[in-house]
């Protein structure tokens, strides 16, 4: 007898992203989304899809909202997505035959292609970005209180698979450095409290020479640069956005002292 699959998110104001996204699990028995607020239409696009809406505020943190997402859900099988995420159709005929007899794994890895600028970046550490996003429901679980990234923990070995999630990340670099600016703030937050060193060396290493050395690493030594102009931008910033979560950390040290 086949699984059921529920598929589980979190949105805020997602009217622009939402309809790609559930157009591409439709398939799926159940969609569950925890909403924290939207002003805009993503619940009533959600309902319209057949989606079981909850709303959830204020925002406990990425990981705390994932799983009362995660809770919600009734089927054999999470599939876990962001609103700007899409899944392929090689990757959605993938997950329906796995689903239709005894999985080798409790959990599974998905690759994931991220659309910047209107590039699709494959490479400089960017592809295959394997995320844990299928498991059996309750076996897999987020971490909290560790910021936007944290991903699900499952204490078995989990499997791969082959087909792409769509990321429709960034269209525009307004966006791409609103958030930014707003995950390196949480993540600043999260890594205040640990105890600062005196060290200028540990400074300089976290605010300069670690974004510098994340920039070569990634863009030369991973070929980031075969993605073009966009590749180059993509790097350039995802390194500013390493400075700047250290240094609104030692901001909020400086402040709390």
């Amino acid at each position: 007898m086949p699984q059921t699959l529920s598929v589980a998110m979190i949105t805020k104001n997602e009217e622009a992203n939402l309809p790609r996204t559930l157009s591409s699990v439709r398939w799926a028995d159940e969609i569950t989304i925890v909403d924290c607020g939207s002003t805009d239409r993503t619940a009533s696009i959600a309902e319209s899809f057949g989606a079981k809406v909850f709303v959830h505020q204020p925002f406990p943190g990425h990981g705390e909202q994932k799983n009362v997402a995660i809770d919600h859900c009734t089927s054999d099988w999470v599939l876990l997505l962001d609103a700007d995420e899409v899944i392929s159709p090689e990757l959605a005929e993938e997950i329906r035959k796995m689903l239709a007899g005894p999985a080798a794994h409790d959990a599974y890895w998905i690759p994931r292609l991220n659309l910047f600028l209107g590039r699709w970046m494959r490479h400089g550490g960017f592809y295959p970005d394997r995320k844990l996003r299928l498991f059996r429901r309750g076996s897999a679980r987020l971490s909290e209180g560790v910021g936007p990234h944290s991903t699900p923990q499952f204490a078995g070995k989990p499997g791969v698979l082959r087909g792409d999630m769509l990321h429709y990340a960034y269209p525009a670099l307004a966006p791409y450095i609103e958030h930014m600016n707003r995950y390196s703030t949480e993540m600043g937050k999260l890594a205040a409290p640990n105890k600062p060193s005196r060290s200028i060396f540990a400074f300089l290493w976290n605010v300069v020479l670690n974004p510098a050395a994340t920039f070569g690493w990634n863009y030369f030594f991973r070929l980031g640069f075969l993605d073009g102009r966009e590749g180059l931008l993509l790097h350039v910033y995802h390194s500013a956005y390493v400075s700047w979560k250290y240094a609104k950390a030692w901001e909020q040290r400086r402040g709390a002292k």
